[in-house]
């Protein structure tokens, strides 16, 4: 579309992905290779079935309690009226994020663990897929514009002031 979605309509969307344009070598490559004719060779497609098994071998990556709390945690500190929020929050937030940013932020981080070759999700993992999940989630208010902060610049403010559980996972 051309508008701008809802609030609750962007909330179903799992990452909101930030893209720079390339390097101009890149961008030169990319205006190269579609400007020609190509005849691409596949290896082995992907196909429907494919998705289904890792979304399913996603699912069953098990995941220490202590991160699950700590992705809550970061869900419920964007919320200004959550008693948890951080003051800057509680000025810059119209809206914070749902329970199901704390059920993506679970299975982003469970993915990257798995692309990563690792059998469980660390807090780290949440961190790292935390600005791709929040900064649609959280709506910004005329204090935040006026003050020229972003979602980015709120979910870092969140990242900073939420500490992680002590065993460190």
């Amino acid at each position: 579309g051309t508008y701008p979605l809802p609030e609750a309509q962007l909330d179903r969307f799992m990452f909101h992905i930030v893209i720079d344009h390339p390097p101009e070598d890149e961008e030169f490559e990319v205006v190269r290779t579609t400007t020609a004719i190509l005849d691409p060779k596949f290896e082995r497609p992907v196909s429907g079935a494919d998705l289904i098994a890792f979304q399913r071998l996603v699912r069953r990556v098990p995941v220490a309690e202590p991160v699950m709390r700590y992705a809550l945690s970061l869900v419920r500190a964007s919320r200004p009226k959550s008693p948890t929020a951080p003051d800057q929050i509680k000025k810059w937030a119209a809206f914070g994020a749902s329970v199901r940013a704390a059920q993506y932020l679970v299975l982003g981080a469970k993915t990257r663990a798995v692309l990563a070759g690792r059998f469980a999700p660390g807090i780290d993992d949440v961190r790292a897929v935390a600005p791709l999940v929040l900064r649609h989630r959280i709506v910004t208010n005329f204090y935040a514009e006026s003050d020229r902060v972003s979602s980015d610049a709120i979910v870092a403010h969140v990242l900073e002031r939420v500490p992680a559980p002590a065993s460190g996972m």
